[in-house]
């Protein structure tokens, strides 16, 4: 799984920091979660294709998150897109979406699922479970988990001993199929290991702490989570239904999470405020890193 960065900036822009959107490589897919303006420009300087984008999640109807989403899908369609494209968000998508259609002379022929969601399973195949959790803001807002589906082991010694055939037959063990050998039926339980659990990152969108939010990123090996400020800044996180340094960090720790990376960053004091939002929150969760722009990261 790779985790690109396209803007880690919260409300306002500055050179430095575009508006929240983050690109997930994994599962020969190129998956989107929010999309504020000046995504598909921050592509151009990434590996990042937009025709290859498959899915798009957006988290709630601020701004800062989905004005980039009428220019992308009208380039979209200007370079000649074919496949469907989905893009999940809470109750009130589909007014997105009239508006999309109805902005300028607008043409998009490409088929494209706008699909309103809530909490819960979100979509689900043989490799992959994406889940959304209404959380804690000034708007309806949904955080995303992806979890990776991790097959057990295959014990080939123990296939081997129960006389099963090196070859196709393993692979249909594997996958969950019976296969007959010699007469005799060999069930995948007899020659699997424990279950394992796959990668889970976690995005909380825009939040207040929470106990949703808390338990939704139980045990995630990455959680990317908002920080828009200081804790000096308390008051105005709570004012406004955002999450200071210190929360973020402390949802972190609680959830058993294994990194946090910080983003929706506020630009009001520069690139020093950055440092000490990281600070903060390093002296709560040891494995924070602080999100940038471009920033490509492998879990």
């Amino acid at each position: 799984m790779e985790i690109i960065f396209l803007g880690t900036s919260s409300a306002v822009h500055s050179k430095e920091r575009n508006h929240p959107s983050i690109a997930l490589k994994a599962f020969g897919e190129v998956i989107l979660f929010d999309c504020g303006e000046g995504t598909q420009k921050q592509m151009l300087f990434t590996k990042v294709s937009p025709m290859k984008i498959s899915k798009i999640f957006i988290t709630h109807f601020h701004g800062d998150h989905i004005l980039g989403l009428p220019g992308l899908l009208q380039s979209l369609g200007l370079n000649g897109r074919e496949e469907k494209l989905t893009i999940y968000g809470p109750k009130g998508l589909e007014k997105i979406k009239e508006a999309i259609y109805s902005l300028g002379y607008c043409k998009i022929e490409f088929p494209i699922d706008f699909i309103e969601i809530d909490s819960g399973i979100v979509e689900e195949n043989d490799e992959y479970v994406i889940k959304a959790q209404l959380v804690r803001h000034n708007v309806p807002n949904l955080a995303y988990s992806i979890e990776e589906k991790k097959k057990p082991r295959f014990l080939r010694q123990k296939a081997i001993e129960l006389g099963v055939p090196v070859g196709p037959a393993f692979g249909k063990l594997h996958n969950g199929e019976e296969v007959e050998v010699d007469g005799r039926i060999i069930k995948p339980e007899q020659v699997l290991g424990e279950p394992r659990k796959g990668i889970k990152i976690t995005y909380s969108g825009d939040s207040r702490p929470c106990e949703e939010m808390i338990e939704f990123a139980k045990d995630s090996a990455v959680l990317i989570h908002e920080s828009t400020f200081t804790t000096e800044e308390t008051s105005n996180a709570e004012e406004h239904a955002h999450s200071t340094s210190a929360d973020a960090a402390y949802i972190a720790k609680r959830s058993n999470s294994k990194m946090l990376i910080l983003t929706h960053i506020s630009t009001r004091y520069g690139e020093n405020y950055s440092k000490i939002i990281l600070k903060e929150a390093k002296e709560i969760f040891e494995n924070t890193k602080l999100a940038h722009d471009l920033w490509s990261f492998e879990v």
